[in-house]
């Protein structure tokens, strides 16, 4: 993980639920080139489900850490587009975060309390740093994509508007203790299938009998390699953020199970 420091960097990151079939990622990047040229962009995900703003708050969780001091971290998972929600950018700690105030920075937001680092937000509202023309439906081109290149090109995010204290917070799904475990749900279904839930080492910490049960199946016992079982084989480990996850090896236990975000989890011990 990178530790925290205060030097500027020439980076942004990119989450969207817009796919790659239409052009509307590519024009972004324009956008922010033709401000800061010298910008680095990175990909996270253009796969969010359409919509999904938990999922975006996810993927920037996941990663935000592992970006250089500096870097600026845009967000366009958008359905509230031209409504009167805001459109807002954050300083988290050595991060600024580029969206629409809808709660996708919830989990971004959550780590940089628990770091202590120092945490602002403005509401947007300064339009001589947006395109000239605003389309009702394309503010991540229209004003995400240039506010993020005049951050990562040094532009002090209280340029941007005023402040504001009570940005959005989503309503997530906390696990639950039980007299002998958790009982928590599905977070998220990764493109091999693997299913994330929202109880993580924390919680459970070393726990070699644990029976996790979902889906009217039980696992018992948890493994740390994929390669400790045989291919088909389901079974039940850390992921690389601490999440508790089942997984089939070398398979889909998202399709095995029939499963899907929401669907319960209970784990207790043998």
């Amino acid at each position: 993980m990178i530790i925290a420091g205060s030097q500027p960097a020439n980076f942004i990151t990119m989450i969207t639920d817009f796919g790659i079939k239409d052009g509307n990622v590519g024009v972004m990047k324009g956008v922010i080139w033709g401000i800061a040229p010298h910008t680095q962009i990175a990909d996270l995900s253009h796969t969010v489900q359409p919509q999904n703003v938990r999922e975006a708050a996810l993927i920037l969780f996941r990663a935000m850490p592992y970006f250089p001091p500096g870097t600026v971290h845009l967000v366009v998972v958008d359905p509230g587009v031209g409504t009167e929600r805001r459109p807002i950018a954050a300083r988290l700690g050595p991060y600024k975060v580029v969206g629409p105030d809808n709660g996708f920075i919830t989990l971004a937001l959550e780590y940089a309390e628990q770091q202590h680092w120092p945490i602002r937000f403005v509401h947007l509202d300064q339009p001589q740093y947006w395109l000239p023309q605003v389309s009702h439906v394309f503010h991540g081109r229209d004003i995400f994509a240039p506010v993020a290149a005049y951050l990562s090109d040094g532009l002090l995010e209280l340029a941007l508007g005023p402040v504001i204290e009570d940005p959005v917070r989503l309503q997530l799904p906390r696990p639950e203790r039980t007299p002998t475990g958790w009982r928590g749900e599905i977070i998220h279904v990764d493109h091999f299938g693997n299913l994330s839930t929202n109880i993580r080492i924390e919680h459970l910490g070393d726990m070699p009998g644990a029976i996790v049960r979902l889906g009217g199946v039980e696992i018992r016992g948890m493994v740390k390699t994929f390669g400790e079982r045989a291919p088909g084989e389901l079974v039940a480990l850390y992921g690389s953020t601490g999440n508790l996850i089942v997984s089939v090896v070398n398979g889909s236990a998202a399709a095995r199970l029939g499963a899907a975000v929401g669907d319960a989890v209970e784990v207790g011990v043998g």
